[in-house]
């Protein structure tokens, strides 16, 4: 995994845990709030009346004990009503408060934009697989793949893939076949190259040189041979590769699958250059 991809994912979970503290004190709050609070004038009104009217508790003690006691033989006419027993109200005939409206709908709002972050951060992530860069490309039968490199002077460029594809002599594969992985020999014994290409050394787009038939890098100068191999230049390695396929005698690359370019010093092939420099003299391709 690469370390754009590490830095993403940790942005994310960073992201999601902020928003699960927001939300859990969010509804706290709701809860907390939710219980009721007493206004000024009803904590009044319990307390009773106010002022020079006002009767101690004592006296209110006093008053109730002065007071007649009815007899227990009359039966008060056209008495108080015997009270209705107590039923709670339906919550849902009550509703919400304005206050747990707005703090519900808080936290709809936060839950879209995660997700719709969370759904934008997988699709930067997940590899594509309906074609292009990431993903399995079908290119052609081999001898037409063949036959396009020859054409464009021994260097044909597959923008779907940001791949360069060259042709791999035969007789080099003994020395290859020390060297390379398997993923990348099955092309090199149909005598196909895939090459990535980005330069090893601070990921600029490498083009080819036509005079000297090697791939020159124009941001610091590193030059390769044909088949992706370092010959000089401030880059740690050659040219990094796609693993390859054949089906059906159908070309396949798997732009999913980066293989690290050979080590310093790899010249399999002895290719030196055959003209002017595109880079420091000479046309530029």
């Amino acid at each position: 995994m690469s370390a754009s991809a590490i830095v993403a994912i940790a942005v994310i979970v960073v992201v999601l845990l902020v928003a699960v503290l927001f939300l859990t004190n969010v509804r706290r709050k709701d809860t907390r709030r939710g219980q009721g609070v007493l206004s000024r004038e009803t904590k009044s009104a319990d307390r009773g009346p106010s002022g020079p009217e006002a009767l101690s508790g004592r006296a209110y003690e006093q008053a109730a004990t002065a007071a007649p006691v009815p007899s227990k033989d009359l039966v008060p006419v056209g008495g108080a009503p015997v009270p209705a027993p107590y039923v709670p109200p339906d919550p849902e005939q009550l509703g919400v408060t304005r206050r747990q409206f707005l703090n519900r709908g808080q936290i709809v709002l936060m839950g879209v934009g995660i997700s719709g972050f969370g759904a934008a951060a997988i699709a930067f992530l997940w590899p594509k697989l309906g074609g292009g860069f990431g993903s399995t490309i079908s290119v052609d039968k081999v001898e037409n793949v063949q036959a396009a490199i020859r054409a464009n002077d021994n260097f044909f460029y597959l923008a779907q893939g940001r791949a360069w594809l060259t042709e791999y002599p035969a007789d080099a594969l003994p020395k290859a076949e020390k060297v390379y992985a398997p993923n990348v020999l099955t092309g090199m014994r149909a005598g196909i190259v895939a090459l990535y290409q980005k330069c090893p050394h601070l990921g600029c787009r490498v083009p080819s040189c036509n005079s000297s038939q090697w791939f020159e890098c124009p941001c610091h100068g590193s030059q390769y041979n044909r088949v992706g191999e370092k010959k000089g230049g401030p880059a740690p390695r050659g040219m990094d590769r796609f693993a390859v396929s054949i089906v059906n005698d159908v070309l396949i690359i798997n732009t999913g699958i980066i293989v690290a370019g050979p080590p310093i010093g790899t010249n399999t092939t002895g290719q030196e250059a055959e003209g002017p420099h595109c880079i420091g003299g000479g046309e530029k391709h």
